[in-house]
């Protein structure tokens, strides 16, 4: 049937949940209904896919960890280059680390071996290859797994309940 996007009582995204326990949270009256597609779940009960918390949930702060694969998926798995797409994929650093780029997710982007063989230890105005966008931090750990269920057509209508996807 489908995921559901659970928003906190400000309509920041909290978590994805699955349909079912979306619907026991409307049931029991600790949610509210923003979003449906027309379907149907039991009489006049359109099946959720964002609702609303009634009440204000503290989340603590989570560093997203700058890992190889962090940056992929923030990149979409595509060069930053060429949008060359693979598993063959490096990371490359913006400012070479030579010239004092750190690691850093402003520094670090996705990139082709070719690509990353060819800009060698330039940046890419001297190599005269421009980046695709601006490699900046994800917004929040649940930032990949919007980005991943919003491609293509579905889920639409969350994206107006996320910033940067």
């Amino acid at each position: 049937m489908g995921k559901v996007l659970v928003l906190n009582a400000s309509y920041e995204p909290l978590n994805i949940t699955s349909w079912r326990r979306a619907v026991v949270l409307l049931l029991k009256g600790k949610a509210e209904q923003l979003e449906h597609k027309g379907q149907i779940v039991y009489a006049d009960f359109p099946l959720p896919t964002v609702i609303r918390l009634r009440y204000y949930v503290r989340v603590p702060y989570k560093e997203i960890p700058l890992t190889r694969r962090n940056i992929l998926e923030r990149d979409a798995n595509t060069c930053q280059y060429c949008t060359a797409k693979g598993d063959q994929l490096t990371i490359d650093h913006v400012v070479p680390r030579s010239r004092g780029g750190g690691d850093t997710w402003e520094n670090l982007v996705a990139a082709c071996v070719r690509c990353n063989v060819k800009k060698g230890s330039r940046t890419p105005k001297e190599a005269d290859m421009m980046l695709l966008t601006k490699p900046r931090r994800p917004y929040s750990s649940l930032h990949f797994e919007l980005v991943k269920h919003t491609r293509g057509n579905s889920n639409q209508e969350w994206k107006k309940y996320a910033i940067g996807i």
